[in-house]
């Protein structure tokens, strides 16, 4: 059962995708901080550092453990991330799978302040409530080694997803480089090389591979 749902998930994650391109083209040119960044696509108007988002949430906005698309996830801060971290996601491929779209995570290029479309983040809590997440790390092309602790989720109110609708008027074509971005990623952990379009023919193949990623990171240590 948890395959199937893995394998259909990954068959329509392109169309999803193509669902939620609030982003310009243009807006890549410019170095992003997270928390301005996650605010325009979710629309959820809390400002301030990432780690202070989840307290400012109380009263304004539901939260709760359960990841929806156009909700934020909360990181709290580490040694290594002292601000903490928000991103928004994009799309709930299963209860312990989803994928966001963030800034200024990865290097990519060397560089940092760049945003992520649609990459995997997977949930290691021993509780499966996404209070520790693995987040994909582009300069490995896969899931990051470390793990990161989480207060939850922001959910958009109807006045967030308005706002946040509202971008479409500025996004032209980036559906259609979104889609490419994400088949890319995708297409490269599957069979490096792979053309974008080749991840149509690929679902059954990416479904095994989300699968093994789950299994290696949740799977209890071998004594």
């Amino acid at each position: 059962m948890f395959r199937r749902a893995v394998h259909f998930a990954v068959g329509v994650f392109v169309a999803g995708v193509v669902a939620f391109a609030p982003i310009s083209s243009a807006m890549a040119d410019r170095y992003w901080q997270c928390a301005p960044f996650a605010r325009l696509v979710s629309g959820i108007q809390i400002f301030g550092d990432a780690h202070t988002w989840w307290r400012q949430a109380t009263g304004r906005y539901e939260t709760g453990v359960a990841p929806r698309a156009g909700s934020v996830l909360c990181f709290k801060p580490t040694g290594s991330m002292s601000l903490g971290h928000v991103a928004v996601v994009s799309q709930v491929l299963t209860d312990r799978v989803i994928q966001i779209t963030h800034a200024n995570w990865s290097r990519i290029g060397g560089s940092r302040g760049q945003i992520e479309r649609d990459v995997t983040v997977i949930d290691v809590s021993p509780a499966g409530d996404w209070s520790r997440v693995k987040v994909w790390y582009d300069p490995a092309r896969d899931i990051g080694s470390s793990t990161y602790p989480t207060y939850g989720f922001i959910h958009q109110d109807a006045q967030a997803v308005r706002l946040a609708s509202s971008q479409f008027n500025i996004a032209q074509n980036a559906a259609l480089t979104v889609a490419q971005s994400a088949a890319s990623q995708v297409a490269s952990t599957v069979r490096p090389g792979a053309s974008p379009l080749s991840i149509l023919g690929q679902a059954a193949d990416a479904g095994d591979r989300i699968a093994a990623l789950i299994q290696a990171v949740t799977a209890p240590p071998q004594r």
